[in-house]
């Protein structure tokens, strides 16, 4: 038998589409190793897609070839999503039981009563940033990209004001805008010991947020979450909830402020700010790449042969710029041309609960900073920013803008 070529896919890589280009040439389903693991990456939308609503591909970790799994090295950003006992790693019935307890929290209805509280935040970042002198570089990450949809999903689940220091701390790490702390297991676990500690002072004094509602929720229907399911729901909704928005408004002021002629488009009126944000996850999905979804049994998908226990990994970033899906133009970047379907939160049961919260909060971002800072421009060329270099996410370190004078 012909041994498979595989690509490596590097988590440092400097140009994730450059790398992306190349997978989708190499076909719909491509052999790749990435973190050391051996699976199938399916790069193209229409491949993608059947991906996540293939009947015969799971999430759940028990159909993974066990050979291959113990391959998997520990502490790898893989290893904490494929080990994840929430409803990330759950389908079916499990996953409904799980789900079920955090919907009622991120409807649309509910994530637009949050608008007033979102532009407070908004605005008082923006305030900050008015401070900092006019005419030198800030990273906008950082200083804004950061913080807002840190500071809403804080409040949403309940971090209490005096653990909020230290949370964030390590939050910045995760989220790699950190200076003084860099990501790794000891952060990763003093992150989760101090959730325990945040979840135990809810269970003592409740408040109105999702952390008090969903011990509510085991201590009146115990057999719905475990303790430990409390916890991985928690932890998931706590770092999923602002860590990929990060990304969506980094990237969406980048590709404003470094692609001619689409700033004065939003700015106008011609082109609203909602569509360069719906551009942006389709051009520049805040994922990169997810893993995994295992085969239940052997299957054929576009001509590619899986075996029972192999593991697919979802190329969001790629999907996005397919030109079989998108255009010949796939790769540019038009605010006049918003995508009717993207596949950056994902598609079928495991769509992205927090989408809507992630657009009002973008959508907010990017029409506050563009209007108070008129004269607004990067602080330098696109390829000098160095890419995130994790294999989840796809975003710059910095953001690095000159913010020029405040409208009056």
């Amino acid at each position: 038998m012909t041994e498979l070529v595989r690509f490596i896919i590097d988590p440092a890589a400097q140009d994730p589409h450059a790398d992306n280009e190349r997978l989708r040439a190499a076909g719909p389903l491509v052999p790749v190793t990435a973190e050391g693991v051996d699976a199938w990456a399916a790069t193209r939308y229409a491949t993608l897609m059947t991906v996540l609503t293939h009947p015969d591909l799971t999430r759940e970790i028990q159909y993974w070839d066990p050979l291959e799994r113990s391959k998997m090295p520990p502490g790898t950003a893989i290893d904490r999503i494929v080990t994840d006992i929430s409803m990330l790693n759950a389908d079916g019935e499990e996953h409904r039981r799980l789900r079920a307890p955090l919907a009622a929290g991120f409807t649309p209805r509910r994530v637009q009563g949050l608008r007033p509280k979102i532009e407070a935040l908004t605005g008082a970042l923006i305030d900050d940033l008015a401070t900092l002198p006019a005419h030198e570089p800030v990273d906008l990450r950082a200083r804004f990209a950061y913080p807002l949809p840190r500071d809403v999903i804080s409040e949403m689940i309940g971090i209490p004001p005096a653990h909020q220091e230290r949370m964030h701390e390590l939050t910045d790490a995760v989220a790699h805008v950190s200076e003084d702390l860099a990501d790794g297991p000891r952060v990763r676990e003093e992150l989760h010991a101090l959730l325990h500690r945040i979840i135990e002072e809810r269970r003592r004094s409740p408040g109105e947020d999702i952390i008090t509602d969903l011990i509510r929720l085991r201590e009146q229907d115990g057999g719905r979450l475990s303790e430990d399911e409390l916890f991985a729901t928690i932890d998931l909704l706590f770092i999923a909830g602002h860590v990929t928005t990060v990304n969506l408004i980094t990237n969406a002021v980048g590709a404003l402020l470094h692609t001619p002629g689409q700033l004065a488009l939003v700015r106008s009126g011609r082109c609203p700010f909602s569509a360069a944000v719906e551009e942006t996850l389709r051009w520049d999905s805040p994922i990169a790449y997810f893993p995994f979804r295992y085969a239940k049994r052997d299957v054929e998908i576009d001509g590619v042969h899986l075996r029972a226990g192999e593991a697919v990994l979802a190329c969001f970033a790629s999907s996005g710029r397919d030109p079989e899906q998108f255009g010949a133009d796939a790769d540019r970047f038009d605010v006049t041309d918003p995508p009717a379907s993207h596949l950056a939160f994902g598609h079928g049961p495991h769509f992205c609960l927090g989408a809507p919260l992630a657009r009002l909060e973008a959508e907010i971002a990017l029409r506050a900073l563009f209007t108070a800072f008129p004269a607004i421009r990067a602080a330098g060329p696109r390829d000098e920013l160095r890419q995130i270099d994790t294999l989840l996410g796809n975003s710059t370190r910095t953001m690095p803008v000159v913010l020029g004078p405040r409208a009056r």
